[in-house]
């Protein structure tokens, strides 16, 4: 199955909200989700793993406790407030590269490391356990998809080139990884009262015939 980019960003968007985060959160998570798609990664699957978490019902246990030194929190750091921080702090690779352990559903922090290339305008490289990649805001150079969780995430000032990999136009997710995006999609609807169902389609409660 595939899909246009446009309605992966729409339903990532949704399920991110009905998942419990902010609608500001949603939006981000829409972003990065069609940014992983582009580049050919599983942005599908790596939101709906990350909702499936549930971390939005306690959300403080999964902030960076602090931004200096090493970033951690109380329990697995979520992406949807690691990457808007590293956004927002993005000043901070002038003086040397930020490090961030246990980090779910981390190739998520991929799209906000290219929003950091853009901002300083300079390449970015991320290592996520070991493995390595770079971004110059616009592409991303050639990896494997990284780890669902992250022991250590390191992001840096690159002078690497990027090799960017090819870009794709459709959003290629698993039936099993959509169902799951548009089940908490869902959540987000309005319940049907009578007085909705009398103003919709169809006859409602009289008949015509």
């Amino acid at each position: 199955m595939n899909f246009s980019l446009n309605e992966m960003e729409a339903t990532a968007k949704r399920a991110t909200r009905g998942a419990g985060y902010t609608w500001g959160q949603a939006e981000e998570a829409a972003k990065a989700t069609r940014w992983l798609c582009e580049k050919g990664l599983d942005g599908a699957g790596t939101l709906a793993a990350l909702l499936n978490l549930g971390f939005a019902s306690n959300p403080d246990l999964h902030r960076p406790k602090k931004i200096e030194g090493i970033w951690t929190g109380d329990a697995a750091l979520c992406p949807l407030s690691v990457g808007p921080l590293l956004s927002d702090c993005v000043h901070m690779l002038d003086d040397g590269p930020i490090e961030i352990h246990d980090l779910a559903a981390s190739a998520l922090i991929l799209p906000f490391a290219s929003y950091a290339a853009r901002a300083l305008n300079c390449a970015i490289a991320v290592e996520i356990d070991g493995i390595h990649t770079t971004t110059d805001g616009a592409t991303l150079s050639a990896l494997d998809m990284p780890a669902a969780r992250a022991k250590r995430v390191t992001v840096r000032r690159s002078t690497e080139p990027v090799s960017p990999r090819d870009p794709y136009t459709r959003a290629v997710p698993t039936q099993k990884d959509w169902q799951t995006l548009l089940t908490f999609a869902h959540r987000t609807y309005a319940p049907a009262t009578e007085e909705s169902r009398l103003l919709g389609a169809g006859a409602g409660l009289s008949d015509n015939d």
